[in-house]
């Protein structure tokens, strides 16, 4: 596994295109074949529309890339695959929730989730609800994740001008700091309670992380090892 590379942005600029995914039309039965056998594994998992991105360039202070919309099955079995199409690249949002106290909230996925298990920031490849004008909106996907795991809205952080995108093998994160206005304990006690009154909540757990002054110099510690364990070298 190739060690992980920061690179700081302020700009996003992620275009959509429609276009054809060449693994995904040749491997049609295969893909069907290997997400039914995920699906039984996991039942509550769905084959939803999702968007993949291709053409990555970091120049200055911009990140560029090119999207395109693909099936979760087709996502999955390229990840358990090893990755057959070297020109892909699986790019998206994460917002690193960061208390008053210095804590940092990491939520554990939940057991009929595909990522069962995992301990990491609110995160979650795009899909087509994260489009605005031909563009894939970054803050949006951020937000609606960060919404759909925890409950926070928009009101509740403030996030950072910069990006990081961290970039290990065919994946790249891009990871926002979000501020909020309430120490740790706090914010793990509201957003167990969101949980709570959710029939089938993402998380099975909220986690707080201390200690951590500069989260750039932390990121291969504990943000790059969820990367490379879930989605750099997925079985």
């Amino acid at each position: 596994m190739r060690p992980a590379v920061i690179h700081r942005v302020t700009t996003l600029d992620l275009s959509f295109q429609e276009r054809p995914w060449p693994f995904a039309d040749q491997r049609r039965a295969d893909i069907d074949a290997h997400f039914a056998k995920r699906q039984r594994d996991t039942p509550e998992i769905w084959n939803g529309r999702i968007l993949l991105g291709r053409d990555a360039d970091i120049s200055g202070n911009c990140f560029r890339a090119n999207y395109f919309a693909t099936d979760f099955a087709s996502l999955l079995a390229w990840i358990d695959w090893g990755f057959p199409d070297p020109e892909i690249f699986n790019g998206f949002g994460m917002g690193a929730l960061r208390c008053a106290d210095g804590a940092f909230v990491m939520g554990e996925m939940g057991r009929h989730t595909a990522n069962a298990g995992q301990i990491y920031f609110p995160a979650g490849t795009p899909d087509l609800d994260d489009l605005r004008d031909g563009k894939v909106d970054m803050d949006d996907s951020v937000m609606r994740e960060l919404g759909e795991e925890t409950g926070l809205t928009p009101a509740d952080y403030k996030a950072d001008d910069y990006w990081d995108c961290v970039v290990v093998g065919a994946t790249i994160a891009m990871m926002r700091i979000l501020h909020a206005d309430m120490t740790g304990e706090a914010m793990r006690a509201r957003i167990e309670a969101n949980l709570a009154a959710q029939d089938h909540p993402e998380l099975s757990a909220v986690h707080l992380v201390r200690g951590i002054s500069d989260l750039t110099a932390a990121m291969p510690r504990f943000i790059t090892a969820f990367i490379e364990a879930q989605f750099a070298g997925a079985a």
